[in-house]
């Protein structure tokens, strides 16, 4: 069974905010979902093909096309922002060296 701490330490890594009975209920689920992966790793896989791709379908791609942003529009979703700096949305650090 995974550990509270170990709940806690994924918890941070994805940087969540838990609650003590977020942490029980995750620890039940983590400890679950890696039971069935237990029992998918006992199946006999001998005679399977491997597979790398489950349908054959191909990326549909389109030329990329220059077109000119409306700037009233720019300027619209820029001020819906709760930060800006001259006209940049702000945001708070997402990849920090907090150790």
């Amino acid at each position: 069974m995974i550990t509270k701490e170990q709940v806690v330490h994924i918890a941070k890594l994805a940087r969540l905010k838990l609650t003590e009975e977020e942490i029980v209920k995750f620890q039940k689920d983590f400890s679950s979902i890696l039971d069935y992966f237990g029992i998918l790793q006992s199946l006999d896989t001998k005679n399977v093909e491997p597979l790398t791709h489950s349908v054959a379908a191909e990326n549909v791609e389109r030329e990329d096309v220059e077109r000119e942003a409306d700037p009233a529009f720019s300027q619209e979703l820029v001020d819906m922002a709760p930060s800006q700096d001259q006209g940049f949305l702000q945001v708070k650090e997402v990849f920090g060296n907090d150790k």
